[in-house]
C-alpha cells in the first residue's frame, strides 16, 4: 500500500499539480481579471517600516529560493561534473545557499504570517485562501530548512543526487521518478510535497500576480512626489 501510495504522490501528482497550476492560471486570466493582483494590505499598516523590511526579505528570498531550486534540480550530473564540481561540494554550495536566502524568506514570511493573523485590520480584510497559503509558505520554508539539517549528516552528495533525477524524469516525463525518493528521509518528502501542495492551490490564490512581471515600470518616467 505505501509502494501505490509513494508512486501517486511522486509520480502521478506532480502532473495533477502542474496541470492546474497551468490551465487553472489561465482560467482565472479568462474568468476572473479583476482578481488578477496582488491585494497588497500596505494601507492597511501605514509607515511601517518593519512591514516594508519583511516584504522585501520574503520576496528577495523566495525569488532566489526558486531559481536555485531549478537549477539545482535541473542541471544534469555530467554538466557539473564536467566542470570539475562534485556531487559533495555541489550539495554544500546548495545548503550555503539556501540556508541563506531560506532564512531571509522565513523572516520576511514569519513577520508577514504574524501581521495576517493578530493585526485586526489585516485579519479582517484577509480571505481564508489568503492565510491558507501563508501557512503553507512557512511549512514548506521550515521544511527546507530542515533538509538542510538532515543533509549535515550525509555530505556525499547522494540524496541530492537522486531528487535531482526524480525532479528530471519529472519534466522529462520519464516513468519511474517515484523510485528515486522511495529511500530519501521523510523530510524531503515533505518538503516536495508541500511544494506540489503549492502549484495546485496557486491559481486559486493571490499568487497568480507573479505572472503578471510590471515590465512597464522600467520605461516609464520618473514620478515626482512632493511632501508636505
Amino acid at each position: 500500500m505505501e509502494l501505490y501510495i509513494n508512486q501517486f504522490i511522486f509520480s502521478v501528482y506532480p502532473y495533477v499539480a502542474g496541470s492546474i497550476f497551468i490551465f487553472g492560471s489561465l482560467l482565472r486570466f479568462e474568468r476572473g481579471q479583476y482578481t488578477w493582483r496582488a491585494m497588497s494590505s500596505q494601507m492597511l499598516t501605514p509607515r511601517s517600516k518593519a512591514f516594508r523590511w519583511a516584504s522585501v526579505a520574503f520576496h528577495v528570498g523566495i525569488l532566489l529560493l526558486f531559481f536555485g531550486h531549478l537549477v539545482g534540480l535541473l542541471t544534469p550530473t555530467w554538466l557539473y561534473e564536467g566542470i570539475g564540481l562534485s556531487a559533495s561540494a555541489k550539495q554544500l554550495a546548495a545548503m550555503i545557499a539556501g540556508g541563506l536566502f531560506g532564512l531571509l524568506c522565513l523572516y520576511g514570511i514569519t513577520y508577514l504570517l504574524w501581521r495576517r493573523l493578530f493585526v485586526p485590520a489585516v485579519r479582517a480584510n484577509s480571505a481564508v485562501m489568503d492565510t491558507f497559503i501563508i501557512c503553507l509558505i512557512w511549512l514548506q520554508l521550515a521544511t527546507g530548512l530542515g533538509t538542510i539539517v538532515v543533509s549535515t549528516g550525509h555530505l556525499d552528495g547522494h540524496t541530492m543526487q537522486q531528487l535531482a533525477h526524480w525532479a528530471q524524469h519529472i519534466v522529462t516525463f520519464r516513468s519511474g521518478a517515484h523510485e528515486f525518493v522511495l529511500g530519501v528521509p521523510w523530510v524531503y518528502k515533505s518538503h516536495i510535497f508541500l511544494g506540489m501542495i503549492m502549484f495546485t492551490a496557486f491559481p486559486f490564490s493571490r499568487l497568480v500576480h507573479i505572472w503578471s512581471w510590471p515590465w512597464a515600470y522600467t520605461r516609464r518616467r520618473y514620478q515626482i512626489v512632493r511632501q508636505h
